[in-house]
């Protein structure tokens, strides 16, 4: 088995038609999460599925040192009212969505109440950048905590999202693009599910994917190893062939599953959460695994990852380990 592969017992169920809640999407009146809210309805739109709005309240433990100083309205019943009237704007911007919409006000931790959500769920959707409150607490561990611990694949929707569009009146209509869908993949199986994914996110969209696997650059790493720097230019062309091999049997494994979407791999020498950055700029769709082998998807999921997020020109989508019955297959070709 590829040194990649994962126990069964760290693999998530994964039945989309069993995931009744479709489409979740956190949503907290700011403008991104405002856009997130659009990118998600029409994710749902194109999926046929049900969208449902949360946001997630929490209410402060209070201490009152006077009886002059208790509420007029107890906090509980005023946090829930300010999420209802969150939710109330989320309606008005979806009044002429086409489609089904739930609303839900949910008690508790911000990262944590979304994240349970997820096991009911077929996609998240996220803004990168929130109002302090739902987004906000989410921006600064949606690439540690919630991708961690979602259920579900995750989008998460960069600020300048859609800037050239109108919030005022939306347009729901599926986007259409000739850009690529893109996937980071790094010859792990959780890459191999981020790959599933990303081919079917093509399929949904008529687009070409684009497999890229990176291979760190040699050079930086001469000090350690002096007697190879004489040998950089040689070393790093025969991997990069070896690799290129590697992919071309994954490019012809996925084509036999997505037989009607143009796949295309392709081994690109540099920092791997470089490479992302340069590839969210021209993908309509980044999709990475939640973890990887140390290579691709891993790095962009540590310390780096949340700088990434922060600096993507354009949606990424974090896949977590999810059961799907197609990987035996290819582990099997990797034991031969």
């Amino acid at each position: 088995m590829n040194s990649g592969a994962h126990s069964d017992s760290h693999l998530i169920p994964f039945d989309p038609a069993a995931r009744e809640l479709g489409v979740i999407v956190g949503y907290d009146g700011s403008e991104n999460a405002t856009r997130a809210l659009h990118y998600a309805a029409r994710a749902a739109g194109r999926r046929g599925a049900v969208l449902n709005v949360i946001t997630v309240y929490r209410v402060p433990t209070a201490i009152y040192t006077t009886y002059a100083a208790l509420p007029q309205v107890p906090e509980d019943e005023a946090k829930k009212a300010e999420a209802q009237t969150l939710l109330n704007a989320a309606a008005e911007f979806l009044k002429d969505y086409p489609g089904e919409v739930y609303y839900r006000a949910v008690e508790g931790d911000s990262v944590g109440a979304l994240a349970e959500l997820t096991s009911q769920a077929q996609l998240a959707v996220v803004g990168a950048r929130g109002r302090g409150g739902f987004l906000g607490r989410i921006l600064g561990s949606v690439a540690s905590a919630l991708p961690s611990h979602t259920q579900c694949p995750t989008v998460v929707v960069p600020h300048d999202y859609g800037k050239g569009e109108s919030l005022e009146s939306p347009d729901f209509t599926p986007v259409r693009s000739d850009a690529p869908v893109v996937v980071g993949v790094d010859q792990s199986n959780l890459s191999r599910v981020a790959a599933l994914y990303a081919a079917a996110a093509a399929q949904e969209r008529d687009t070409t994917l684009v497999m890229l696997m990176a291979l760190p650059p040699l050079d930086t790493n001469m000090a350690w190893y002096p007697e190879l720097a004489s040998d950089v230019d040689r070393v790093t062309t025969q991997r990069t062939e070896e690799l290129r091999a590697h992919l071309d049997e994954e490019v012809a494994w996925l084509k036999g599953h997505f037989p009607s979407v143009e796949i295309r791999g392709t081994v690109e020498v540099g920092e791997p959460s470089v490479l992302l950055k340069q590839m969210t700029s021209q993908a309509q769709l980044t999709v990475l695994g939640s973890r990887g082998r140390g290579a691709f998807v891993s790095a962009l999921l540590g310390s780096t990852s949340r700088g990434v997020l922060y600096k993507a020109e354009g949606p990424v989508l974090v896949v977590p380990a999810l059961d799907d019955p197609r990987l035996p297959e290819r582990e099997a070709a990797d034991a031969e």
